[in-house]
């Protein structure tokens, strides 16, 4: 059974998560077991060399992973996470798809992909969350 009712449930709940908030990640869509996040990519996000800070793709995937997390089963924490980033956002927004691929009794594994919107794959998370 789904943590959050409503999508404006989870946003509620996730408006505790200042860093996410503070970067202009919102909550789009909620499944039973799965998430999608997005972002507008600002200056601020900008490495020296002009490109996207690993961080902002790292932080916008973690949260995706939490949303999900936490519609399976809240409290949900971080066990393990890893990520590899495929290629530079070449658009304005960045997307986070979560799915949940394995739901156990005292932990979740979490797939995250995240695209821009041109559709260009940016990195792909592989989270561990394990429930309180």
């Amino acid at each position: 059974m789904p943590t959050f009712k409503t999508l404006e449930e989870a946003r509620e709940y996730f408006k505790g998560d200042t860093f996410a908030a503070a970067n202009g990640m919102v909550i789009d869509e909620i499944g039973e077991d799965s998430s999608v996040c997005s972002m507008t990519i600002r200056d601020d996000h900008r490495n020296a060399y002009g490109g996207v800070m690993g961080g902002v793709t790292f932080t916008l995937a973690d949260f995706a992973f939490a949303v999900a997390s936490n519609q399976i089963h809240r409290l949900s924490v971080a066990q393990n996470v890893s990520i590899n980033y495929l290629s530079m956002p070449k658009g304005e927004r960045l997307i986070a798809t979560a799915q949940c691929i394995k739901n156990g009794k005292s932990a979740s594994v979490i797939n995250v992909n995240v695209h821009d919107d041109t559709g260009r794959p940016i990195a792909q998370f592989v989270g561990t969350a394990f429930k309180i």
